[in-house]
C-alpha cells in the first residue's frame, strides 16, 4: 500500500487480512450536532447565497444508507461542470439575420437588391470595389499557397457609427464573400480571410464551404444544410468532428442515407441549428437526464467502496413517501433506505464529525522476522502504541486506485501539465481482465473510436460513457480532450489533481520524518493559535524559529505540511527545498496550480503529519463467538481480531491498522 513510508511507532506489529467481505469493515459517520449543523450552513449562506432555498421550493430529504458498494470515485452528488466558453468567431455576433422574425435593431436587407448592390450603398462604390479586390486578392493567395493563413491580411471599411448599418453590413459582406470574416474594433470595420472557411475548403468541395457559411450566417428557422453524398466513413467522421469543434453550440451534425447521382445509397452529412432551449451548461446530448442526477443528491463525505457503510444523503425534489416506495428496489442493489425524514438544508463535504470503524481482522499470524510465540503480546503492545503516538496520517490506497494498472495521480499530474490526451488515455488504460469494460477501454485505446467505444461500454459506467460522447464528437485531440474532461462534473476532474497532491504530500511527510524524527525544528510549519479565526489561509499557519526550536515550544502533533497549490507556504527548511525538487522533477516547477481550459483551481492546504486514533478498543473472536481470550497463546488459524475506533475526517482507516499491524495491505 504505502511501501517505504514512515511509522512513528517502534513496536514489531502482526500479520491479517482484511476486508474479507464488505461485512468485515463497517463505517458509521459520526454526524455533526444539529446546532453545528445550523452555524455552519449559515456560515455558507453568507460565502455562497445561491445555495439558498427559495420560498416555495420543496424542501431536500435526508436520508441514511447502508451500502457494501458506495463507489469512492463515482458516487452522485458532484456539481456539473460550468460550460465552456465558446471559442466559434464564425459570423460574429452582430450578424443580421434574414429570418422573416427579424432580431430587434437589425433591418432586413432590401430584397430586391443583390449582396453587390447593397454593398455600393452602403461602403459607395469606390470603398466597394477596393474591397472586391481585396477579396479576391485573398483568394489568390489561398490558390497559389495552400498553406496561407485564414487571417493573413486585413482590410478597414473605415468607420460606421451608426449600429443598424454595421448589422446591415457585417451581414452584406458575408453573404457576398462568405470566405471574409467582418469584426469591429471601436466604431471601425475591419474584414479579413476566414480561418474556419479555409479549414473547411481542405475537406469539403469549395462551392459547399461557400454555401455552408451563407447557411451558417442566414439563420433561417428550422432550416437544414447538407453535404454532398461521401461514402468515406472516416473522412464524414472529420467533417463531423470539424464542425462540432468550431461551431458545436449552434449547429448539430447528423449522416443519414441518401441516393447518389447513379441511384446508389450512400451517406450524407445534414446540419441544423439547434433548438434554442439547448445548453451545454446543463447537458451533453441525450445525457442530460443522467448529469442533472449529480446535481440532486449531496452527502458529507465518500467512504470505503468494500465495506458496509452508514451516512447521512440529502436528495431533493423527492418527497419521504417517494423513498419509502422504492426502499425494496434499492435494496436489491445492495441499499438500505432508513430513518427518511425532511430537512431545509443540503450537505457539503467535510459537514461532519468523523468516522467510527469497526473492523475484522483475520488469519492472524506473526511476521515472519519474529520469532515470538506471543501473538497476543505483540497485538496488545500495537494497540497501546498507536493508542498513546498516534499514526503517521498518510492518504490511504483508496485515494490513488489501488491495484490499478494507472493510478489515479498520474492522471491528475497530466492534467496538470495541460497533457489533455495523454490524460484520455491513461484514464482508458484497461487492467489485465477480460470483461466488458475493460474490453471497451482497450478498443478505444486501439482504435480510438470513441462511438464504437461507446456501444461497447455498460450503462454504469457513468464518467467513461460522459467522456467518450464528448471524443466523438470533438475528436480525440487536444482540443477534443480538453472539451471531454470539460464534460464530466468538476468534482470528477479536481479528484485527479488532488490524487498527485496527495502522493506528494505522502513523499514529503516521509522525507519529514527520515530526516528530522519526532523533533520540531526551526523552519516547520504548525497551526497557529493566535490566528485560528483567520479566513486566510497561511494566517493559519506559523514557521518555527530557532528559539522556539530551542525552547521545545511545539510538539510533533502540531506540525503540519502543505498539499501543493498557489496559495499556500512551504516550510523554510530542507523540507521546503524538497517541494521544489519534487515538483522540478514532475515538471511543475513553474505551475501556477490553475488549469484554466479546465476551470481547475487549487489553491492548497495544511495537513497534521501525525493523527491520534480515539475510543480505541479490541477482542479477539473464536468459532464465530465473540469471548475474551484468557490464555497467553493464540490458536492463529481459528481466531479473528475485532477492532473498534473512531477517526476524524479526511483520515483512513487503512493507515491506521499500517501503523497497528505494521504491515501494508
Amino acid at each position: 500500500m504505502l511501501p517505504s513510508f514512515s511509522y512513528v511507532t517502534d513496536h514489531t506489529g502482526f500479520c491479517g487480512t482484511i476486508k474479507n467481505s464488505p461485512s468485515d469493515f463497517t463505517v458509521t459517520e459520526i454526524e455533526v450536532p444539529q446546532h453545528l449543523l445550523r452555524d455552519t450552513r449559515a456560515e455558507s449562506l453568507q460565502k455562497a447565497p445561491l445555495e439558498q432555498s427559495t420560498p416555495g421550493q420543496q424542501q431536500p430529504h435526508e436520508l441514511s444508507a447502508e451500502s457494501p458498494g458506495l463507489c469512492a470515485q463515482g458516487c452522485p452528488g458532484a456539481v456539473p461542470s460550468p460550460s465552456e466558453q465558446d471559442t466559434s468567431g464564425a459570423g460574429g455576433d452582430c450578424s443580421a439575420s434574414r429570418n422573416k422574425k427579424q432580431r430587434e435593431g437589425e433591418p432586413e436587407l432590401n430584397p430586391g437588391l443583390g449582396e453587390g448592390h447593397v454593398l455600393d450603398s452602403l461602403l459607395g462604390k469606390p470603398m466597394s470595389e477596393r474591397l472586391h479586390q481585396f477579396a479576391c486578392g485573398m483568394k489568390d493567395t489561398w490558390d497559389l499557397d495552400r498553406d496561407a493563413g485564414g487571417g493573413a491580411g486585413e482590410f478597414a471599411l473605415g468607420p460606421v457609427l451608426d449600429k443598424k448599418s454595421r448589422a446591415s453590413l457585417h451581414s452584406a459582406v458575408r453573404q457576398k464573400f462568405p470566405f471574409l470574416v467582418t469584426v469591429t474594433k471601436g466604431n471601425e470595420m475591419i474584414v479579413k480571410g476566414n480561418g474556419d472557411y479555409r479549414e473547411l475548403c481542405q475537406l469539403v468541395s469549395e462551392k459547399e464551404t461557400s454555401d455552408f457559411f451563407k447557411f451558417l450566417d442566414a439563420k433561417l428557422e428550422n432550416s437544414t444544410f447538407s453535404f454532398a453524398p461521401d461514402g468515406d466513413k472516416e473522412h464524414r467522421k472529420v467533417v463531423h468532428h470539424f464542425i462540432n469543434r468550431k461551431f458545436g453550440k449552434l449547429l448539430e451534425t447528423k449522416s443519414f442515407t441518401v441516393s447518389d447521382v447513379s441511384d446508389q445509397p450512400n451517406m450524407s452529412i445534414m446540419v441544423r441549428f439547434r433548438e434554442k432551449g439547448w445548453s451545454r451548461k446543463r447537458s451533453a446530448g441525450s445525457f442530460k437526464e443522467k448529469q442533472d442526477l449529480y446535481t440532486d443528491f449531496s452527502y458529507t463525505g465518500i467512504k470505503d467502496k468494500k465495506a458496509i457503510t452508514y451516512q447521512p444523503m440529502v436528495v431533493k425534489k423527492v418527497t419521504p413517501e417517494r423513498l419509502k416506495e422504492i426502499g425494496s428496489k434499492m435494496e436489491k442493489k445492495g441499499i438500505r433506505i432508513h430513518n427518511i425524514h425532511s430537512t431545509c438544508q443540503h450537505l457539503r463535504l467535510g459537514q461532519l464529525k468523523g468516522n467510527h470503524f469497526d473492523i475484522v481482522v483475520r488469519d492472524l499470524k506473526h511476521h515472519s522476522h519474529d520469532s515470538s510465540a506471543d501473538l497476543k503480546m505483540r497485538i496488545s503492545e500495537a494497540m497501546e502504541n498507536v493508542e498513546t503516538k498516534g499514526f503517521v496520517n498518510y492518504y490511504g490506497p483508496q485515494r490513488f486506485g489501488q491495484g490499478q494498472n494507472v493510478q489515479t495521480d498520474q492522471i491528475g499530474l497530466a492534467l496538470l501539465n495541460e497533457k489533455m490526451v495523454k490524460a484520455v488515455k491513461l484514464f482508458f488504460t484497461p487492467e489485465d481482465t477480460d470483461d466488458p469494460v475493460n474490453n471497451a477501454k482497450r478498443y478505444f485505446l486501439q482504435t480510438e473510436d470513441a462511438k464504437g467505444a461507446l456501444v461497447m461500454l455498460p450503462e454504469f459506467k457513468v464518467r467513461e460513457k460522459m467522456l467518450l460522447r464528448a471524443l466523438h464528437r470533438y475528436g480525440v485531440n487536444h482540443e477534443g480532450c480538453t472539451k471531454g474532461w470539460l464534460n464530466i462534473p468538476h468534482s470528477m476532474r479536481i479528484f485527479y489533481v488532488h490524487a498527485y497532491c496527495s502522493k506528494i504530500w505522502n513523499e514529503a511527510t516521509s522525507y519529514r520524518l527520515k530526516i528530522y524524527g519526532s523533533k520540531v525544528v526551526e523552519g516547520d510549519l504548525v497551526f497557529s493559535e493566535e490566528n485560528d479565526e483567520s479566513n486566510f489561509l497561511n494566517d493559519k499557519v506559523h514557521v518555527v524559529t530557532a528559539a522556539e526550536e530551542l525552547a521545545n515550544k511545539y510538539s510533533i502533533n502540531q506540525v503540519v505540511l502543505p498539499m501543493v497549490g498557489h496559495s499556500i507556504k512551504y516550510p523554510s527548511n530542507k523540507v521546503g527545498q524538497w517541494y521544489q525538487e519534487r515538483l522540478s522533477k514532475d515538471e511543475l516547477q513553474m505551475c501556477k496550480f490553475r488549469v484554466s481550459p479546465l476551470q481547475l483551481n487549487i489553491p492548497g492546504c495544511y495537513r497534521p503529519i501525525l493523527k491520534n486514533v480515539q475510543n480505541l478498543s479490541y477482542f479477539f473472536e473464536v468459532n464465530e463467538k465473540a469471548i475474551k481470550i484468557e490464555d497467553s497463546h493464540l490458536n492463529e488459524s481459528k481466531i479473528s481480531l475485532h477492532i473498534s475506533f473512531d477517526l476524524d475526517p479526511s483520515c483512513y482507516a487503512t493507515v491506521c491498522l499500517r501503523e497497528i499491524m505494521k504491515c501494508d495491505f
